[in-house]
């Protein structure tokens, strides 16, 4: 653990890692300790490390984006949010906010909600580019995962986001940190050009609207170096030109967070995600009484809208889709429609409709069905279930409609799978395959 990287991020390495190690043998489950990057600062895991994500790490696959974009929930549902992993192992993070400022996050998990299948098993092995001769593996290393309740998930993320206040002391002052520091530095160092200039430049109290433009360009393409360099210089003109009027300067940082967040909806960001964040940043803006803290708060702001705008749209896809599967995989053996799932994710249904199959490779009834049949097939092999009642059990309210889409999903019908015992021959594999093209 480096401390002094926790001392700049303004967190007590004693006092943090009591807590999160407190906290991970309590619950069961692992915690990291993450900072604003993404980047493992600390962890505790009383089981040791989850062998699915060395896997994932050892063959180059990275979780970063996914955490980020999970902190950047947390930040606007609250300071927690639970989430889905890239290959569908359940999280909860809650954000570390010094101040004003998100300096890191806890991470909680990975656990599972529900009895690992065939289907998780697969869903796993091809999300994470796992080879066919790994599925066993992969089988073990899930029956290592806890299997928590929704509802038990729900109180493990409450309780993290407590620990989160108790590490950041929340509604302590903190102190300045040395990034902004250095900030102030750069911005001092533009006033000063803007003096020593001032007599030889024409018009230089003129506010630099090309200053505007060129913050807008690096944003929109991603470029956080850049972009700090370009606000700093707004920010010195903005002080240059103001008089020390504290109002003056934040009516004018209220405009840059307007600007700001243009930006990264034109370089791609989510509006969804964009717009909560706006609202958060413009309903907090009074809060602050000196311009150090202003000045860091909205570079904060900059840092992450810069970062909304390539690296985390794809993985909002995935936590999407894996909520979806989730709720149908719990609700299967009821009436559920698109509309349902949509509204559960929080989606219009037309958009969800489009994302579903973008990354299903499927229809969202095509999708239902195929739980709906693998479910049944589990049924059909216990003989005390009368075979007129399993089409029910797993959502079908028609039993002809049943048999005909078991037929064409197995090849054979629901009766005869439940004679031969689950045992279907290529040659109904092949009838399968013939129906379903």
């Amino acid at each position: 653990m480096d401390n002094r990287m926790l001392e700049e991020l303004g967190l007590d390495p004693a006092r943090m890692e009591h807590a999160v190690q407190t906290y991970s043998r309590s619950v069961g489950a692992g915690c990291i300790v993450m900072d604003e990057y993404g980047e493992t600062i600390f962890e505790d895991r009383p089981g040791g490390r989850c062998g699915l994500c060395r896997i994932m790490q050892d063959k180059g696959k990275k979780c970063v984006n996914a955490h980020l974009y999970g902190n950047y929930q947390a930040e606007r549902f609250g300071g927690r949010y639970i989430f889905f992993c890239p290959i569908g192992l359940v999280h909860w993070i809650s954000p570390l906010v010094c101040g004003s400022t998100v300096r890191g996050a806890l991470l909680g998990g990975p656990v599972l909600m529900m009895e690992p299948d065939e289907l998780l098993i697969e869903e796993i092995a091809v999300n994470g580019g796992f080879d066919e001769n790994e599925l066993g593996l992969i089988e073990e290393l899930v029956k290592e995962l806890p299997i928590v309740s929704p509802d038990r998930v729900n109180d493990l993320s409450e309780l993290l986001y407590m620990v989160s206040l108790y590490i950041t002391g929340a509604g302590d002052t903190s102190r300045p940190t040395i990034e902004s520091m250095e900030q102030q530095a750069r911005i001092s160092e533009y006033i000063q050009y803007l003096k020593s200039t001032e007599d030889k430049i024409e018009n230089a109290r003129t506010y630099p609207v090309e200053k505007e433009k060129e913050l807008l360009t690096l944003i929109s393409l991603g470029d956080k170096a850049g972009s700090q360099k370009v606000l700093n210089e707004i920010l010195g003109h903005v002080f240059f030109t103001s008089g020390g009027n504290f109002e003056v300067i934040r009516a004018r940082i209220l405009e840059l967070i307007v600007l700001l967040s243009r930006a990264a909806l034109e370089g791609g960001a989510d509006v969804e995600q964009i717009f909560g964040l706006n609202f958060k940043y413009l309903s907090q803006i009074n809060e602050f009484t000196t311009v150090d803290e202003l000045t860091y708060w909205l570079s904060g702001i900059m840092t992450r809208f810069t970062d909304c705008v390539f690296d985390l749209k794809d993985v909002k896809h995935i936590d999407v889709i894996y909520k979806a599967i989730d709720y149908i995989k719990r609700n299967y053996m009821k009436k559920i429609m698109l509309e349902d799932v949509a509204n559960h994710v929080q989606l219009s249904p037309s958009y969800f409709c489009s994302v579903f199959k973008q990354e299903m490779k499927c229809n969202f009834n095509a999708y239902l069905n195929r739980i709906r049949i693998e479910m049944s097939k589990k049924l059909l092999l216990d003989n005390d279930i009368r075979l007129a009642d399993v089409a029910d059990l797993v959502g079908y309210e028609d039993q002809s409609y049943f048999t005909r889409v078991f037929r064409r999903r197995v090849g054979i019908s629901p009766g005869k799978y439940r004679e031969r015992k689950g045992q279907v021959s290529r040659a109904d594999i092949g009838k399968q395959a013939g129906m379903i093209n």
